[in-house]
Formats: structure tokens, C-alpha cells, sequence
């Protein structure tokens, strides 16, 4: 599962460059055969745009939201992209400077105002970007691009115009949502944020939204908060990223990666900062697993750590005869991985992004198994008594209950990431396949899959070839867990076509197909197959 190649020519580089976007979709050219079923399209998101005129974007998570599309139909496939026209791209386009404050990079205040205009807009509050660069999902029957903000863009999936910009603090009490809700089967929306508690102290809300209204009104306006989960520091929430959510369970997983809120607060518009530097590690705290069963929606009381880890994605969370299974993609140490994804790190000669590498926190695939019924009698003696797993649970006397993980894989410096599954049929079930994007020193060279129960692993990795997270489609009458593909875009600079869609059997990752377009992409994060 480790990767077999090495990257000296820089080939990576591409995925860190601005592109233009499409005025007309363009054919693919494809080798092989798509499947029959799938009839649908592929969305993408990621950064398409890397500076302003000559002002730069300094983080990954900076450049402008891209959205890309491959439709499928009858065999014949095409590829779209357009910038989402959030406020943050359509001013930097008029005003040919970076105008609002992204993760990374810091808006400086508009040279044409004078110093009183200035000094008077420092006190109108931050304008909290809407660079909808992560994810898209569905609410009801509308789709959305979204960040980590209070903003969400609606967007229309056939020609990938921007609708609107939506503020869900006017809906639910959060500063923000993650990019990763959790799709109920009928449509129903849970995600997690942070937020004002009682008594001026942070909290975490899990908010719920129902699936499409039979009045056809918009499910964001029924939002609401449904549990909280209680913050370790007052004034300093940690970074949350995902959530894990069983058939009766939400877990979520306090990492020691703060935000610091009185940093993010002053100093934000006194010196230039970004939201970057508001960030720190509670160095003592380690990590602090929370539950809270759904229904009826109640936070569970346990004490639940273990060893300090970054965490970004949750795989997979279900129930097993009395004990919570949470399987993740974990970062060892209290250091905050996103410190090595500044674009002149990722962007640098091959020795100097391994030399990173070997600083930065390692990965690993990891399972934790959280007990639910737990006695306070039984000090010091393992309450994890699944056969399948070497994962402890462990009461101290004070009634912490300490985690060991069993680590499903484990490789210096490979990481296997952004996971997925085949969610509609195993998403908070027992399940054994996991898929995801292998990283090698954080550059991203194949696709990988993992069998959580016996850990063997498949590996798909051309040369110089970089792919991006592998989304699972099911195989319309499977009837096993893998019984399908797996749809991935891989940017290949040296080829003729140099960007394409990879259609891999899920089975053994064998490839099915290919769509090659004569043109490249930058890096995406997340997206959806929609049928």
C-alpha cells in the first residue's frame, strides 16, 4: 500500500497552478467502457484560481472555489468547470486584489480609501470568506458548494451557474459547519459546528435539517440544533472537521488543534492575520472522544481519551453488541497538519516536500472502539470484548476511560486518505471495504483500498500521475459490499490528454475506462457521483 514511486521531475506541481474556466463543455475521449449505469455526473471541488493579479494565495485552502463536471451519457462523456461566483472571487475579479481574508492569506484594506476609511472599517467586523472550495452536497433538492464558514453557495448542477449565497446563522445557533454532513437515506442533513453555549462558553451543535418539504419550502429554514456536545477549553473550541454517526449514535473527536477565538477575534483586524493564526495545540490535553445518543437526543456523560491525534475524516462508524466502532484516518501528535499544506511547501523540489514530510505528523488508519455500557468496578481490566479487535478500553479510577487503537494501516510518511465507502449500503453499518487517496509525502500518486477486517490492500498508481479521493458507485443489482467502481480525476501533465476521469472495478481496481480531456485540473478535495 506504500507508494512505488517517486516524484524527482516535480509533475505535482501542475495541481497547485490556476486554470481557466470553460465557456462549453468539451468531449472526452474515452478508452474502454463506461458502465451502462452510470448515467449521471461526477462533481468536484478544489481551487482554481492560485492569485489575484499579482498578489498571491499562500494555503492550500485559499484559491478560488472551481467546480468541475464530467456528465455521462450513453457512453459519450464530457467535461465542464466554472468558478463558483461566491462575493470572495467576484470582488477579487473586479478589484484585481485579494479583498477578502482566506485561511491562509491575509486582505489587506483597499489601498484607494484614505486612513480614516480605513481605520473605520477595521471596526465593521471580519467579512468571513464564502470560498466554497470543499464539498458540494444535497439539502432537499438543491445542491450546495460549501467551506467551513457560515456560508454556503447554492449552485445548479446542469450548468454549474452560482444561485446564491446562503447564511446559516440565520437559520441555527453555529459560527460554521463542517463540509461533511452525514445523508440520511431519505435525505435528512446532520452536520456539526461550534458554537456560543450557555454562559458565554463554546459549544459543539449537531444540527439536523429534514429531507425535501412536501410544501416544497426550503429544508435549511427548518434547521435546527439537535444535541451539544461540551467544549474542553472555554475559549478555545477545537478544529472539527468531520463526525462519525452510527444508526443511534453521533462520535465526536476533540483533537488537541485549537482555535484560539480571542486571537481570531482582535488580533484578526489589527495585524494583518488569517484565520491560520489563530490556530494552536493544547499540548496536556490529548484527545477526547464525546457521544451522544440520536434519539432521544442526549449527550452521553463519559470520560473518553486517548493519545493526542490530528483528525480530518471519519470512515466509518457503527454498533457492535454494546460498543461504538469509530474507524478514521488519524495524524499521531498534537501538531496541526495543515502547518505543511502552505502552497510554497507543497509546490517545492521533491527532496524538500519529503524533507516536510519527515517533520510533519505521520498517519494512520486507525480503529477506536468506545464502550457503551461501562462500569465503574472494573478498574484497570480491558470493557472492549469484540473478538474481531485489538483496541482497548480501559477504566482509571478517576472513571476516565483511556482508548487504545488497533491501526488498520500504517505506512512513513503514506498516508491513506480521504476515505470513502460505499455509504448508501454500509454508511453507520458493519462494513469491511474502505477506499481512499493515497499520499505520498502529501503529494497524492494512487488510489487505494483497504479491507478493515483482514487489512489487505489494493493499490491502483500509474507513473507521474495524480489522482484525487475515490468516490464509490454501486453496481445497480450488487449484491456485494464492493460490487461496483470507483470514479476518480487524475492529472497526468506529461501525457497527450493530460487530465482524465478513471473508472476503476472497486473489486480489485482493475481499470474499467478512461475520459481523457486535452486539458489539465487543479487539485480537488471533495465531490459527489449524482446519478
Amino acid at each position: 500500500m506504500v507508494s512505488r514511486f517517486e516524484h524527482p521531475a516535480g509533475g505535482y506541481r501542475k495541481i497547485f497552478e490556476t486554470c481557466e474556466e470553460l465557456s462549453d463543455p468539451i468531449p472526452a475521449t474515452v478508452t474502454g467502457r463506461i458502465p451502462s449505469f452510470i448515467k449521471g455526473s461526477l462533481l468536484r471541488l478544489g481551487p482554481g484560481l492560485f492569485e489575484v493579479g499579482d498578489e498571491p494565495f499562500y494555503h492550500l485552502f485559499d484559491g478560488q472555489a472551481l467546480m468541475h463536471k464530467f456528465d455521462f451519457k450513453n457512453g459519450q462523456v464530457t467535461y465542464y468547470r466554472k468558478f463558483v461566483k461566491t462575493d470572495a472571487y467576484v470582488r477579487a475579479i473586479t478589484e484585481k486584489r485579494v479583498v477578502i481574508t482566506e485561511f491562509g492569506t491575509f486582505a489587506y484594506p483597499d489601498p484607494c480609501k484614505n486612513i480614516f476609511s480605513r481605520f473605520f472599517s477595521y471596526f465593521k467586523g471580519v467579512e468571513v470568506t464564502d470560498n466554497c472550495l470543499v464539498n458540494v452536497y444535497p439539502i432537499g433538492e438543491d445542491y450546495y458548494a460549501v467551506t467551513e464558514t457560515n456560508y454556503i453557495t447554492k449552485v445548479n448542477t446542469e450548468n454549474l451557474e452560482t444561485l446564491k449565497k446562503v447564511d446559516l446563522c440565520n437559520y441555527v445557533n453555529i459560527n460554521g459547519v463542517t463540509a461533511h454532513p452525514h445523508i440520511e437515506r431519505d435525505g435528512t442533513v446532520w452536520n456539526i459546528g461550534n458554537c456560543m453555549g450557555k454562559g458565554a462558553t463554546l459549544a459543539y451543535n449537531i444540527v439536523k435539517m429534514p429531507p425535501t418539504q412536501k410544501d416544497k419550502s426550503d429544508p435549511i429554514e427548518k434547521s435546527k440544533v439537535w444535541v451539544q456536545f461540551p467544549s474542553h477549553e472555554r475559549f478555545k473550541p477545537s478544529y472539527v472537521h468531520s463526525f462519525g454517526m452510527s444508526d443511534n449514535y453521533f462520535v465526536f473527536v476533540e483533537t488537541p488543534v485549537k482555535i484560539n477565538l480571542l486571537k481570531f477575534l482582535s488580533a484578526w483586524s489589527i495585524r494583518g492575520s488569517n484565520y491560520m493564526d489563530c490556530f494552536e495545540s493544547n499540548e496536556s490535553q490529548g484527545t477526547l472522544f464525546h457521544i451522544a445518543r440520536k434519539e432521544p437526543a442526549e449527550y452521553i456523560d463519559l470520560k473518553f481519551k486517548g493519545a493526542p491525534i490530528g483528525m480530518f475524516h471519519h470512515i466509518n462508524t457503527y454498533e457492535d453488541q454494546g460498543f461504538v466502532v469509530v474507524d478514521l484516518c488519524a495524524w499521531k501528535g498534537f501538531e496541526f497538519v495543515y502547518n505543511y499544506l502552505w502552497l510554497a511547501n507543497l509546490r517545492a523540489n521533491w527532496d524538500e516536500v519529503k524533507k516536510a514530510a519527515m517533520m510533519a505528523p505521520q498517519p494512520e488508519v486507525r480503529r477506536y472502539v468506545i464502550p457503551l455500557d461501562v462500569n465503574k468496578e472494573e478498574q484497570g481490566k480491558n470493557l472492549v470484548s469484540l473478538p474481531y479487535t485489538t483496541a482497548t478500553a480501559t477504566m482509571h479510577a478517576d472513571g476516565m476511560i483511556w482508548l487504545e487503537p488497533e491501526v488498520l494501516f500504517s505506512g512513513p510518511r503514506q498516508a491513506f486518505e480521504f476515505p470513502q465507502i460505499n455509504y448508501e449500503k454500509f454508511s453507520g453499518k458493519n462494513y469491511t471495504f474502505a477506499y481512499g487517496l493515497g499520499l505520498n509525502h502529501f503529494v497524492p500518486d494512487r488510489i487505494i483500498k483497504l479491507n478493515v477486517k483482514t487489512k489487505e490492500t489494493w493499490i491502483w498508481q500509474e507513473p507521474d500521475s495524480y489522482p484525487s479521493e475515490p468516490l464509490f458507485v454501486q453496481t445497480p443489482d450488487g449484491v456485494d459490499e464492493d460490487d461496483g467502481i470507483l470514479l476518480t480525476i487524475v492529472v497526468a501533465p506529461g501525457s497527450q490528454r493530460p487530465g482524465y476521469c478513471l473508472i476503476l472495478n472497486a473489486r480489485d481496481l482493475s481499470e474499467i475506462a478512461r475520459a481523457e480531456v486535452d486539458c489539465t485540473f487543479p487539485v480537488t478535495f471533495h465531490g459527489m457521483y449524482k446519478p
